[in-house]
């Protein structure tokens, strides 16, 4: 143990010099992994006198002054780390359950490659869960615009030629492998599917590199001899593994893992002609069935394929889970999803505290956390309205937009009603990119309410990351949101939610109630441009006739644990639930 050797130390040479050297080492954080395996706090305070023993015989070491007083400082460093020591025990709990090995297989992954929601998740929950005992494992498609400040430093693991067709035509499987925070990321590696740079081009593209990657990512698992306990789909690009494992593979070790499958957007499926995912896939015949990957008279799904091979499906919230089996939301496998209903669980997504956290935060004009919110929010608000080029007025009630601009988003109730929201008390921040229909409409109100409407085209992350700062309310008034990152994201920064009650928005945002002063945001029901305008409306009325009840809906929302903590624990609680 690091204590015990500084005693030992101590007692061969007491010189201070010496001692300070050895008492800085067991300051080291290599200590507090020693406490994690084998907690002897006792032990150590139990051999402390033998410490204060030697410093009482300093004054025979003839050294100068200067000596004895680093002594003194090295005294003073080593109580302090012996009080600070306990304070990590308690976050060591997460490590009491079992442990379990998950494999996470997706298309998209921050910071390799991300063109939505899922690259976050994909990033934030293995490192999440990590923290709750698990060995986690993520792959990976290695795609051409990965950036070479990552493709330089990983590492060759080996590899092979796999059959993949329904004609025997084989295809290079390659594993290139890179670790950070604790995950091991697997790309595999394929200059046929995956050189032609972006993740997604067009479907009938994307259906064989699709087929090809589920197949492969089984494959690499079985060619490294790492046997998971469960095994986490993510989307369609991934759909096919669960079909895989129960059929072409369920005669080897990975066989015995668990399969669960997370949708985080039913309406992209992956749907194509049967004949042709018959070829590129090479599965029998049985599974082109209408209860499996078959969806109409001609065509096979391969979402469909995994929902009814998996042994869990998961959504990003619990809302989404129940409205996905409606035909409203369900994209047309409502009816499948309601027979599958007993194996659907709804899990909220969190936020990485790591990139998003007002505190920290390197791209803010000023960090603010809780006990200085209000002033600081006034301060990246001016800079905010400086930068953009809008009247800087620390009245003016500004309303932020970062949002993909399309229908799903509720980019036209917004279009509809920025006419109406508009007066000079109010102004508006957009930023995103999408339909030419939106970006255009966004373009002309930035005309034609200069200093008051600015709309970035674009995304940029700097921004968007002063927006959530310096904005006071944010909008969100989705069509549909499976879970939802902005609103999660503008609470943790103290800027309040306008959101449709949808999905992740209606499980994350508690309407205000104005009789008890509760709840931490602005919601609307139905989908229709006047009840966004009724819930903006109603904001602006309380920012402005009882400010003190804004500011502590702030603070209450900023008090809120968001991170992928609690989440983590969740799919730690089912991945042991399967496993037990």
């Amino acid at each position: 143990m690091t204590a015990k050797k500084t005693t030992r130390k101590t007692k061969e040479e007491p010189k201070a010099e010496e001692l300070k050297t050895e008492e800085a080492k067991a300051a080291e954080p290599k200590a507090e992994e020693v406490k994690v395996e084998e907690p002897k706090a006792e032990e150590v305070k139990a051999e402390e006198p033998k410490v204060e023993e030697v410093k009482a015989e300093e004054p025979k070491v003839e050294e100068v002054k200067a000596e004895e007083s680093k002594a003194e400082e090295v005294k003073t460093e080593e109580v302090t780390a012996e009080e600070s020591a306990p304070v990590e025990e308690p976050k060591q709990e997460v490590y009491t359950s079992p442990r379990r090995s998950v494999a996470f297989i997706g298309s998209e992954c921050y910071p390799f490659v991300k063109t939505g929601g899922l690259g976050d998740v994909m990033y934030a929950l293995p490192k999440a869960l990590v923290k709750q005992n698990c060995d986690v494992k993520v792959i990976l498609p290695r795609y051409k615009c990965i950036p070479w400040e990552y493709q330089e430093k990983m590492v060759y693991r080996g590899s092979f030629d796999m059959k993949l067709c329904s004609d025997g035509r084989s295809f290079y499987v390659g594993i290139m492998e890179y670790v950070w925070d604790g995950v091991v990321y697997d790309f595999i590696d394929n200059e046929e599917f995956f050189g032609s740079g972006n993740p997604y081009t067009n479907l009938i593209d994307d259906i064989p590199k699709y087929c090809y990657f589920a197949k492969a990512a089984l494959a690499a698992l079985n060619y490294m001899d790492w046997l998971p306990d469960i095994i986490h789909c993510h989307d369609w690009q991934a759909a096919l593994v669960p079909v895989y494992l129960r059929t072409l593979f369920e005669n080897t070790r990975l066989s015995t893992a668990k399969t669960i499958l997370t949708i985080h957007n039913l309406r992209f499926q992956g749907i194509y002609n049967i004949p042709t995912l018959s070829y590129w896939t090479g599965l029998p015949d049985y599974v082109f069935n209408k209860d499996a990957l078959k969806e109409g008279y001609n065509d096979a799904n391969m979402l469909k394929g995994g929902l009814t091979y998996s042994n869990v499906i998961t959504t990003v919230s619990n809302t989404y889970a129940g409205e996905i089996q409606t035909p409203y939301y369900g994209e047309h496998l409502d009816a499948h999803l309601r027979y599958h209903s007993n194996k659907l669980r709804g899990i909220v997504n969190g936020i990485d505290y790591d990139i998003w956290n007002s505190a920290t935060d390197p791209r803010l004009y000023a960090k603010y956390d809780i006990t200085n919110v209000l002033p600081q929010k006034k301060e990246n608000k001016r800079n905010l309205q400086q930068e953009l080029g809008l009247v800087q007025d620390d009245h003016k009630f500004v309303i932020g937009l970062i949002s993909r601009l399309t229908d799903q988003k509720g980019l036209d109730l917004v279009n509809a009603i920025i006419p109406y929201v508009m007066d000079e008390h109010t102004q508006i921040v957009v930023l995103g990119t999408g339909d030419d229909i939106y970006e255009n409409s966004f373009r002309y109100y930035e005309n034609s309410y200069k200093g008051n409407v600015c709309s970035n085209i674009m995304y940029d992350e700097t921004r968007a990351h002063k927006i959530y700062a310096g904005a006071d309310a944010l909008l969100v008034p989705s069509q549909f949101e499976p879970c939802g990152l902005t609103q999660l994201i503008a609470m943790h920064y103290g800027t309040i939610p306008i959101v449709r009650e949808t999905g992740g928005l209606k499980d994350t945002v508690e309407p205000y109630n104005m009789y008890t002063n509760a709840g931490n945001g602005f919601t609307f029901d139905k989908y229709d441009a006047g009840w966004l305008l009724d819930a903006i409306n109603r904001a602006k009325t309380l920012y402005f006739t009882n400010r003190w009840c804004w500011d502590e809906m702030v603070q209450r929302d900023m008090d809120k644990n968001l991170s992928w903590d609690n989440s983590a624990k969740q799919y730690k609680d089912l991945y042991l639930e399967l496993t037990w």
